[in-house]
């Protein structure tokens, strides 16, 4: 730690001051600390700042210490990285408006900055939507592919979930400060990213500021800033995630769409996206040539048998019809009479564990 981290933490504890007004003090005085300890009279000087915006930060001030954000913030276990720091991602350093500042839970040198994906979509995501993303994403099962959401319910949880069961590393972007986590159905989640080795979930709100409506379109600039690629699942037309998808192509990232039902209003976004020159993306292949990455598989045959040997009845029933030759969810009620409920969840869980895939969509296959 060095002198100038207390006054980046300080200034990230602000609630009255914009990350903007701060990145402009910091660029004018050339020191976080002169930054923090300048006075009206200097303050003034700046061009573009407004009287009101000053007011309020010195007026706001008075009543932070510097080394106490520090203590804090190590009592509670939890990391502060600044702009200065050489573990600050140096994709967001690229964008407009970079955070002052991440709180850190877990580990972000775990994941690696060259592979990330962006997932973002609907909070009241369609199954097909969710069981497709899972789909594709489980393709990059044991690889060092990172996915990055906002740990929101649907699109988000499915894209962290997905990356956690099939052994992946994920950062999750929120909204508000580790105390109070929204949503509350995803502390589970949030706790099995932090604490089991999956990577981070991250924030730029001081851990006691809720997570407020307008903070989630300020936190997808986040969001698409730690990605190489975002691809958005599903969307509306006024949406969180067609402002992702705004911002990616802002950002000079590469921006791909998940199509889905022409009669479902939250793909009226996608497509408005792909019409605009958003790729298409019906498995994880697209996402790879896209990208121009390569992967390589470590998933080994005796893990694929361990899989199998873990299967229940119902499990084994489908896996092996499967085995004999591919097959159609219709054919496969008949063959097996599981009802589609039961059977689609199957076909999750043999998707997710590798082995069967889906052969465009139409047929399941056994992975060879």
């Amino acid at each position: 730690m060095n002198s100038n981290d207390k006054y980046w933490c300080a200034f990230a504890k602000l609630t009255k001051t914009s990350s903007a007004f701060v990145n402009k003090l910091y660029e004018y005085f050339g020191s976080i600390e002169a930054a923090w300890n300048a006075e009206f009279y200097d303050l003034n000087k700046i061009e573009g700042l407004l009287e009101k915006s000053v007011n309020a930060f010195l007026n706001e001030k008075k009543s932070i210490n510097p080394d106490e954000c520090m203590d804090y913030l190590n009592k509670q276990g939890i990391t502060f990285i600044n702009p200065e720091s050489r573990d600050y991602p140096y994709l967001l350093k690229q964008i407009d408006n970079p955070p002052i500042g991440l709180f850190v839970l877990g580990d972000l040198n775990l994941c690696n900055m060259e592979r990330t994906i962006a997932v973002v979509g609907s909070r009241k995501a369609s199954e097909n939507a969710k069981n497709t993303l899972r789909s594709i994403l489980s393709d990059f099962s044991n690889t060092d592919i990172c996915i990055v959401s906002g740990l929101a319910e649907g699109i988000d949880t499915t894209a962290h979930t997905c990356a956690v069961e099939n052994n992946m590393k994920t950062i999750a972007v929120i909204g508000g400060g580790f105390d109070k986590l929204y949503p509350k159905s995803n502390i589970k989640l949030f706790n099995k990213i932090i604490k089991e080795g999956y990577g981070a979930v991250i924030s730029e709100y001081w851990p006691d500021i809720d997570a407020i409506s307008w903070h989630f379109p300020v936190r997808n600039r986040i969001v698409s800033g730690l990605s190489k690629g975002i691809l958005v699942a599903e969307a509306g037309l006024k949406s969180g995630a067609m402002i992702t998808g705004k911002l990616a192509l802002e950002q000079g990232r590469e921006l791909m769409c998940m199509p889905g039902l022409i009669s479902n209003p939250n793909t009226q976004g996608i497509y408005k996206l792909i019409k605009e020159g958003a790729s298409i993306v019906t498995c994880s292949q697209d996402i790879l040539d896209v990208m121009n990455w390569e992967i390589k598989k470590t998933e080994t045959i005796s893990a694929k048998s361990e899989n199998n040997n873990q299967l229940t009845k119902d499990e084994k029933l489908v896996y092996e019809c499967i085995q004999k030759d591919s097959l159609t969810v219709d054919e496969l009620i008949i063959k097996t009479n599981l009802n589609i409920n039961d059977l689609m969840v199957i076909l999750t869980k043999l998707e997710l564990n590798g082995l069967i895939s889906q052969d465009r969509g139409e047929r399941y296959i056994l992975v060879e």
